[in-house]
């Protein structure tokens, strides 16, 4: 049975608790095993991590753009942020959210006014917040939805 998106962005939190969030280079750092957020979204989505994550960023973007379960999740975290995802222009008159580009920039860019960027904890709470919000939509999807009427 595949994981909720609430389930999967609480195994992303703990995963980072446990491994430290990487902000560097690639998605994931082999020396300290610190995995980038988007990148520990889709371990906590499929179940595991390819190599390319740690050698090969254009190829990773690839593999979490083609999960359904990790990209769903990373939607929600993106949303829980409160800024706009960057857009990505696909043709001159069609831009598309670039929400992987959302989630692992704002996990590793000191804000606007701001002194650092987030620290882990701050990123785990924000993975914990929108678990709960996933939570509650899934509980009362009524509520997210608008009537015909």
């Amino acid at each position: 049975m595949p994981m909720t998106v609430a389930g999967t962005l609480r195994r992303a939190a703990h995963l980072i608790n446990h491994l430290g969030l990487h902000t560097g280079e690639q998605f994931a750092d082999r020396n300290t095993n610190a995995i980038d957020v988007a990148a520990a979204i889709y371990v906590a989505a499929e179940g595991t991590g390819p190599d390319e994550f740690y050698t090969d960023e254009a190829t990773s973007l690839e593999i979490i753009a083609a999960s359904a379960d990790a990209m769903a999740a990373i939607r929600a975290l993106s949303a829980a942020i409160g800024t706009e995802p960057p857009v990505t222009e696909i043709t001159p008159d069609h831009d598309v959210p670039d929400y992987i580009e959302h989630v692992c920039h704002w996990a590793m860019t000191t804000p606007i006014f701001g002194t650092q960027p987030p620290a882990t904890s701050e990123v785990i709470g924000v993975l914990l917040r929108a678990a709960t919000a996933a939570d509650s939509t899934t509980a009362f999807p009524h509520h997210t939805e608008r009537s015909a009427a």
